[in-house]
């Protein structure tokens, strides 16, 4: 009799460890920025990212292998490149996407498209960070609905904001003094303090003559930049040939004494992104800033 107990026992145990493997992971619920709430089931197998810092995040989280359709920004890291392209953000390929059967679609607020591919169906989660509370929230919301542990997605944050913490700090006393003009595309459009380069910029304790009530990412009147009489300019190469054509910019200081960063296309990308390569992004700029106030050895006119 005993030794019947003692095997049914262990039966049962089997038994149990074999339901516990085949149930499936227990479903979330995150909220988009619509305040909209999205049911995830289970872990997605099938990515689809339309916004290339959302790339970025889901290749950090270690979900890359998921991923089965991109946009055609998304460009880093290479495995993202042999990833099909799906569109932009403005346009994005509805029929291309629901053909790839996608469990989850990761897409900006102002996505285009984005309503009908939730009426065809798809899980659809719209988020894009704009400052660093923004980039923090997305970061934690992306990983909740990848059934990402929050043990790992914390950790690997951390060390994010981290290397944001070693770029702030290496920056000289000198650095720190200048007034700064972040130009993020030649239309032109530059980075107010309210943005999430302008808060790095804070932390790094220079001056951004785009105040915060101008908005994340405004539209700039170039005489404005001419008026401010920025020490420093940071912008991509697309926008070096408009600045040399921009009226009155040849009488800027910065221009005039080549205390201008230019950044060539895979550094802008970074930059802009607000998403797991902020550390670098910052270094970026307080490379930059320390050459523009002359305590690093590089020359000035390049990020390079």
């Amino acid at each position: 009799m005993a030794e019947f107990f003692r095997v049914w026992v262990q039966s049962l145990a089997l038994v149990g460890v074999v339901w516990a493997c085949a149930q499936p992971a227990q479903a979330v619920t995150v909220l988009d920025d619509r305040q909209q709430k999205v049911l995830i089931t289970q872990a997605p197998q099938r990515i689809v990212s339309l916004l290339p810092s959302l790339t970025e995040t889901v290749c950090a989280l270690k979900q890359c292998h998921n991923l089965v359709g991109v946009d055609r920004y998304s460009n880093f890291p290479e495995a993202v490149k042999s990833v099909p392209r799906v569109g932009g953000g403005l346009d994005p390929n509805i029929e291309s996407i629901v053909a790839l059967k996608p469990d989850l679609v990761l897409a900006a607020g102002s996505t285009r498209g984005a309503d009908r591919l939730q009426a065809l169906g798809l899980n659809v989660l719209r988020l894009e960070p704009r400052n660093h509370a923004d980039a923090q929230r997305v970061w934690r919301t992306v990983a909740q609905a990848l059934h990402v542990p929050a043990a790992d997605s914390d950790r690997t944050w951390q060390g994010i904001q981290a290397g944001v913490q070693a770029a702030v700090q290496s920056l000289s006393p000198a650095a720190r003094q200048q007034r700064v003009y972040f130009e993020v595309s030649p239309a032109p459009y530059g980075a107010s303090a309210s943005s999430f380069l302008g808060e790095t910029l804070t932390r790094m304790g220079v001056t951004n003559i785009l105040p915060a009530s101008m908005g994340p990412f405004p539209q700039v009147n170039p005489e404005y930049v001419v008026q401010a009489q920025p020490d420093v300019i940071m912008a991509g190469d697309s926008s070096r040939v408009s600045m040399l054509q921009r009226p009155g910019w040849s009488r800027l200081r910065a221009m005039q004494s080549q205390r201008l960063c230019v950044f060539k296309q895979d550094e802008s990308d970074m930059l802009v992104r607000a998403g797991p390569r902020m550390a670098e992004g910052a270094q970026l700029m307080a490379d930059c800033l320390n050459r523009a106030a002359g305590t690093a050895p590089a020359a000035m006119g390049s990020a390079r």
